[in-house]
């Protein structure tokens, strides 16, 4: 198991879960951002997204968990974020996730019981019913938290995506090799 511990405690089904998991798919208004949606008197739309959490999807990418986005708006803020973070696998404008998700694992061969689903409001549900792995943000809708395997500590796009990183991380004992490049400098 890790050297590093986890900042939070989880259970260890919770952990055993998660370590089955080879692809994360996360919504994104309410998960990756806190759920507000600024518009201008143009109608153009922003997103504040937290750091720590694109660096935690950053770092699980470069450990071998592939990451993906199914999200009910279109938007091209997640565009360029996604782009920015090297997530490939983005689906916007789904009304109705779940074909999406059997779309994606269609495309990478891979069976729902390896996933881990992020979502926080009642649409979500279709999608993590059918996860190997379902994750409710702090500040989900009741019905999502009720029916996940595991609640994050954080709320939505304040820190939740970080936290279900370094779970998965830890759980594949690869939280360790994540952090390594950041004690790799001499010290002084």
């Amino acid at each position: 198991m890790a050297l590093l511990p986890l900042s939070f405690e989880v259970p260890g089904d919770v952990v055993e879960r998660a370590a089955q998991v080879r692809l994360l798919v996360l919504d994104v208004d309410g998960v990756l951002t806190d759920g507000s949606l600024f518009l201008d008197d143009k109608g153009r739309e922003y997103k504040a997204f937290h750091s720590r959490d694109g660096h935690g999807l950053k770092m699980l990418r470069g450990q071998g968990v592939e990451v993906a986005v199914i999200t009910g708006r279109t938007s091209g803020v997640v565009k360029h974020r996604m782009h920015e973070l090297g997530v490939e696998r983005v689906y916007q404008g789904c009304a109705d996730k779940l074909p999406f998700f059997h779309q994606l694992l269609d495309e990478l061969g891979m069976d729902a019981e390896h996933t881990a689903y992020v979502g926080d409001d009642v649409v979500d549900l279709p999608v993590l019913l059918n996860s190997g792995f379902a994750v409710a943000v702090a500040d989900a809708h009741p019905l999502v938290r009720e029916h996940a395997h595991w609640t994050t500590p954080s709320a939505g796009g304040r820190g939740a995506a970080r936290e279900c990183a370094e779970l998965l991380l830890f759980a594949h004992d690869r939280l360790d090799a994540a952090m390594e490049p950041y004690f790799a400098a001499p010290r002084r």
